[in-house]
């Protein structure tokens, strides 16, 4: 069967915008060792209560999820993927900085204190 086009609802104040689906393709996943991934502890708008963030991955949503999936599981947490940013339950910032370091992100870097 052909993938049927998805009709995309386009309005706009400015007679010359135009939409570009060139810019809402997936782009390709990076390899693991390019990735350029920033962990860090987050209490904004939680009510208080700490989440552990991992943002900057490139590449398909699918391979996100898989990635959040893995790490929630190695924590034995809760969390969600949304945005292009996994959110872990807890503190959880040491064991995903050392997860990611065995799954060959090199380029992972803590944010904040």
């Amino acid at each position: 069967m052909a993938k049927k086009k998805k009709k995309i609802n386009f309005y706009s104040t400015d007679p010359d915008a135009y939409w570009d689906e060139a810019s809402t393709e997936e782009q390709e996943t990076l390899p693991n060792k390019q990735q350029k991934l920033r962990v860090q502890l987050d209490r904004k708008q939680r009510k208080g209560k700490e989440v552990t963030l991992i943002t900057g991955f490139v590449g398909t949503d699918a391979d996100l999820k898989a990635l959040g999936k893995k790490l929630k599981s190695s924590c034995g947490v809760g969390g969600s993927v949304k945005n292009t940013e996994i959110i872990i339950q807890g503190n959880q910032v040491q064991k995903v900085l050392q997860l990611l370091q065995s799954l060959q992100y090199t380029q992972t870097k803590k944010i904040g204190g």
